[in-house]
């Protein structure tokens, strides 16, 4: 597969451990070139680990979550990192949100301008970005990511479309990458059965659940332990000590569910379902 290219999109640094982490690894592994474009720098994120919340660390914010990044995607081995340099949008209705050069405030076709100039210069035959439906997390850089990610993917390949981002590059495959009912319904049956404390409480359940859509599962077994060290490289983000991350052992974790689940969202090629590779029709 040496000559595939895979890339994905994300809002925020950590966001690439936290989705995808594990597949990414498996192709790049199998001789895949990966790509990661990340929108935003993280500015408007909070300190999420207590043992991180310090004063060396807070006045740097901006440059320590750079530096994590770094060491994520160099885990995750990633073959290059792309960082679109907008700035964090924050939450609704916060200082942040209202910053005119926070990625939800940028004008709306020079984003899509920038990512179709990515596309095209990187040429990736499978694009990996977010759902259409994200009524569980609403952030709006992760909103824009995938507002932008679609007319991007339809235009790379049309010449007529912002001749100065590039020639024209038409990728064959748009997924959305998910986390799926029945992995968090697997994870929270073992932690009971283990008697270990569950994060997955009836907050999460009462979600609509998206199995119904999911196309494509991906086999991670071999892979799975690079959600972990990628995660554990965003030490500002992620607690150590976090059950929703780390609740259970990633030996056991990996038998539990040894997949990552996809939407196979646009598609120049015909598959047979359910998918089991994301170049899967891709000659």
């Amino acid at each position: 597969m040496a000559d595939r290219c895979l890339l994905t999109i994300h809002a925020h640094p950590d966001d690439e451990a936290s989705k995808g982490a594990p597949t990414v690894a498996r192709y790049g592994r199998e001789g895949v070139r990966t790509v990661l474009v990340c929108a935003t720098g993280g500015e408007a994120g909070d300190i999420l680990n207590p043992a991180m919340e310090r004063p060396e660390v807070r006045d740097r914010l901006t440059e320590v979550r750079a530096e994590e990044l770094a060491a994520s995607a160099a885990a995750i081995g990633f073959d290059e990192v792309i960082m679109m340099g907008y700035r964090d949008s924050g939450m609704p209705d916060t200082r942040p949100n209202r910053h005119p050069d926070a990625f939800a405030n940028v004008p709306f076709l020079a984003a899509v301008q920038r990512l179709v100039g990515i596309i095209r210069a990187h040429r990736p035959d499978v694009v990996i970005t977010y759902a259409d439906d994200q009524q569980g997390y609403q952030h709006p850089d992760h909103l824009r990511v995938h507002d932008i990610t679609l007319p991007a993917f339809d235009l790379a390949g049309m010449a007529a479309a912002f001749p100065d981002a590039g020639a024209p590059w038409t990728p064959m495959k748009l997924y959305y990458s998910m986390w799926s009912r029945r992995r968090m319904l697997a994870t929270h049956m073992k932690m009971q059965e283990l008697e270990l404390e569950s994060p997955f409480d009836e907050r999460w359940f009462s979600r609509p659940s998206m199995d119904h859509r999911l196309t494509t599962r991906i086999d991670i077994h071999d892979t799975f332990s690079v959600r972990s060290e990628a995660l554990l490289a965003h030490g500002t983000q992620v607690d150590p000590e976090s059950p929703f991350w780390f609740g259970l052992p990633d030996d056991v974790a990996r038998e539990v569910y040894p997949y990552e689940d996809y939407i196979l969202a646009r598609t120049r090629v015909s598959t047979a379902e359910p998918e089991h590779d994301l170049f899967a029709g891709i000659s």
